[in-house]
């Protein structure tokens, strides 16, 4: 929390001297943050079963269903998610895309994401419900006429699924996880992903989304089989 404000009071106080209105030292400035571990928390076969077996529950609101299989299938972040729009999905092709804008991405360049068929068919089904909208997930009651928040119900379906310790977060970096397991490339895992750096970006850009698309679906099958109801052993 104390790193969080730090960025916060750095980025406030450099934006004030870039407008203008401030001249004096950032306060924040010369700060060393406290040492953070990096956090590993991906979701295991025997969650995935609780998981899928607590979304497809009635007691599960439709949004947040729909919500959390595209951020597990796709690995977008939370925030592109909530804002995916109609006019940034091409689903009625072969080979179904979602692209990222710029402005829309953390590192300020957006990126493809290949739809594997599982994510495409999430969308496909939410044009009953937001096809008069220009958001996917539209909301009537949000400022910005799109989701915003889903962590209440996000909880309760913790709870039901019986998993701990587990953010929303977690399900972008599962599929990347579940990627790495099955033996896909850093380079591919970062496509996927939408990691970008000054070194990297040139490579990223370079590679094909054919493999990415590939390791993607790879990655959703594996969770979806683990996800299943374990079959019963037929006695001798």
């Amino acid at each position: 929390m104390a790193n969080r404000i730090l960025q916060l009071v750095r980025t406030v106080y450099n934006f004030a001297k870039r407008e203008e209105l401030f001249s004096g030292e950032n306060p924040a400035a010369g700060i060393t943050p406290f040492r953070e571990q990096s956090r590993t928390r991906f979701l295991q076969p025997a969650e995935l079963q609780r998981l899928f077996k607590a979304l497809d529950s009635r007691g599960t609101p439709r949004d947040l269903r729909d919500f959390c299989v595209l951020a597990l299938f796709t690995g977008a972040r939370k925030s592109n998610l909530m804002a995916m729009r109609w006019d940034e999905v091409v689903i009625d092709s072969e080979n179904p895309t979602w692209t990222i804008p710029d402005a829309s991405s953390k590192s300020g360049v957006g990126y493809t994401i290949p739809l594997v068929p599982a994510a495409a068919d999430v969308i496909k089904k939410r044009r009953a419900i937001a096809a008069d909208s220009p958001w996917i997930f539209p909301s009537a009651t949000s400022a910005s006429g799109h989701l915003q928040e889903v962590k209440r119900n996000w909880q309760d379906l913790l709870g039901r699924a019986q998993i701990s310790d587990l953010r929303l977060h977690d399900l972008r970096r599962s599929l990347g996880s579940w990627q790495a397991g099955l033996g896909a490339s850093l380079l591919v895992i970062g496509k996927s992903l939408g990691h970008s750096s000054v070194e990297a970006t040139s490579v990223y850009s370079r590679l094909s989304l054919d493999p990415v698309r590939e390791s993607a679906a790879a990655a959703v099958d594996a969770m979806r089989l683990a996800g299943q109801k374990p079959q019963k052993r037929l006695k001798p």
